[in-house]
């Protein structure tokens, strides 16, 4: 598959500070705290791990995340009280190098088994996903394993935007879930198997909503839709940074009117969890419409679903609707 990957802006990612306290709550509203329950008691790095812990635990898990709704992972901090109750946990689950506090908290746990996304699918560098660590002491201690052979970019851990990697990692989740349950073994991989049909449909709705469109290409304030893009044809387009205060300079501005009208571009797309101001401030000075194309890295009250599935097919309506679909 042929993708275009031109590169409009560099720096799409924000990286956590490092570990120190924090506010947030370890618990989501609706679980007992991690070590706390007789159930088999998972911690999740942020919603995408967290959904899979539920979907394929079901009823057998407690399920708590590191993440509250509404946060931006990037920017996790993590409190003493999270840290020491991710130590009780039966297992944690996270995507290495996408929240560096979380993963420096592992690694310091007493936890038996951690569950680490990143291996279990083959993350990919799209070459307009740079990650800032916070410092050379991270920027050294994942450069050999997050950077391709030019050296440049690090790898997109935006990786559950794409079903079908998004159900690899699934498969590798119900696989550890069994062997650190076995009593329950059975039902991890019924549920397993049910999720995998769900996220074999969701990537055929993509792959026909798709197929046929004006234009390809997709302009975002987040590059996080590398994957999306390359499973279906597509072109991201990052024009900005997750500074919500950052705009676009006029030189920038006059080069992305001079794309969108080269290729078509109708919409810019925002985040529910990232200020609007930057897509706003270029829409209009492109004449250009807005809309949400949600990252998923957390549910609220905003988002346009209810869970993954939901926001997932609503970001297809949103794309089919703005590439102009057949």
């Amino acid at each position: 598959m042929n993708v275009r990957r031109r590169r409009i802006s560099g720096i799409a990612v924000t990286a956590a500070t490092a570990l120190g306290l924090g506010t947030l709550s370890a618990c989501s509203s609706d679980s007992s705290a991690a070590g706390s329950t007789d159930k088999f008691d998972v911690v999740a790095s942020f919603y995408p791990m967290e959904y899979l812990a539920e979907q394929i635990g079901g009823d057998h898990v407690n399920v708590t995340t590191l993440t509250e709704p509404g946060q931006e992972p990037h920017d996790l901090e993590l409190s003493a009280k999270q840290t020491a109750e991710m130590g009780e946990a039966d297992a944690v689950l996270y995507l290495k190098t996408l929240q560096p506090a979380v993963d420096e908290a592992i690694a310091q746990s007493g936890v038996k088994t951690k569950i680490d996304a990143a291996t279990l699918t083959k993350l990919e560098d799209h070459g307009d996903v740079e990650h800032d660590h916070g410092g050379e002491e991270h920027a050294d201690e994942h450069a050999e394993e997050e950077h391709s052979e030019g050296g440049e970019h690090a790898l997109d851990p935006h990786v559950w935007l794409d079903p079908v990697k998004y159900a690899e990692i699934a498969e590798g989740v119900a696989e550890s879930f069994e062997k650190a349950d076995p009593d329950h073994a059975d039902d991890y991989r019924k549920n397993a198997e049910a999720l995998a049909k769900k996220l074999a449909d969701l990537n055929t709705a993509y792959k026909d909503g798709l197929a046929k469109t004006d234009t390809k290409v997709f302009f975002t304030n987040h590059a996080a839709f590398g994957y999306l893009a390359e499973r279906y044809g597509l072109t991201q387009e990052a024009i900005n940074g997750l500074d919500p205060e950052s705009e676009p300079s006029p030189a920038r501005i006059k080069e992305l009117q001079q794309e969108a009208k080269a290729d078509g571009v109708t919409t810019v797309f925002y985040e529910t969890l990232v200020s609007d101001k930057t897509a706003k401030t270029l829409a209009k000075d492109a004449g250009l419409k807005t809309d949400v194309l949600d990252p998923l890295e957390g549910i609220t009250d905003k988002s346009k679903g209810d869970d993954y599935l939901g926001v997932m097919q609503s970001n297809l309506k949103a794309l089919e609707t703005a590439l102009g679909a057949k």
